[in-house]
């Protein structure tokens, strides 16, 4: 079983290295502009999509005026997501504010209800805003999308993060590989700021 796991990994750096290197994406890149009719769905529980009647957030709402956060992730549950992404942000949360940081965002191919119930679990959600990017168009605005199939995930994030001024990128990181955790984490994007 552990090789087994270990070939389908193999494959799928392998695939994604040969897919691509990098993002359309790049440092100078205005987000809204990128992403002009695109919006996100705020972490929610079912009854407050309800009540909000499934209401969702532009992402120039999201971004202008801001100093911004943003990282993305291959999935709510997934493992070094949840062991290693989201904890790197939530456990700096007070430094990010320190340097002025508006909102540190989480974002992911997933439902605002799954998000939810994970950054529950994770008992992030004070520290960190979720977003579901419940079909993938922002994702595939920005070029940072990867068909993770052979992990049986479908379409998902590449493992990314970015500091966003006023809806400008100044600075952008982006895994190799969606197992990777080398440049996304919350040290590294803290002493890029």
């Amino acid at each position: 079983m552990a090789s087994a796991m270990l070939k389908r990994t193999t494959m799928i750096k392998s695939m994604v290295q040969s897919l691509r290197s990098y993002a359309s994406v790049s440092v100078g890149t205005d987000l809204t502009v990128a992403a002009p009719n695109v919006s996100l769905q705020k972490a929610r529980s079912w009854d407050e999509g309800v009540s909000s009647k499934f209401s969702t957030t532009p992402v120039k709402d999201i971004f202008k005026g801001k100093k911004v956060v943003i990282f993305g992730l291959p999935g709510a549950y997934t493992g070094v997501c949840s062991m290693q992404h989201v904890p790197s942000y939530k456990n700096n949360i007070d430094k990010f504010k320190a340097k002025g940081i508006d909102s540190v965002i989480c974002v992911a191919v997933n439902d605002p209800y799954a998000m939810n119930g994970w950054a529950e679990k994770l008992q992030a959600k004070e520290a960190i805003e979720f977003y579901g990017d419940f079909d993938g168009s922002f994702h595939k605005s920005l070029d940072l999308t990867i068909d993770l199939s052979a992990a049986l995930l479908g379409p998902r994030s590449h493992r990314w993060s970015a500091y966003v001024d006023d809806g400008n990128v100044k600075v952008l990181n982006v895994e190799e590989a969606p197992s990777d955790f080398k440049v996304s984490g919350g040290d590294v994007i803290l002493g890029q700021i």
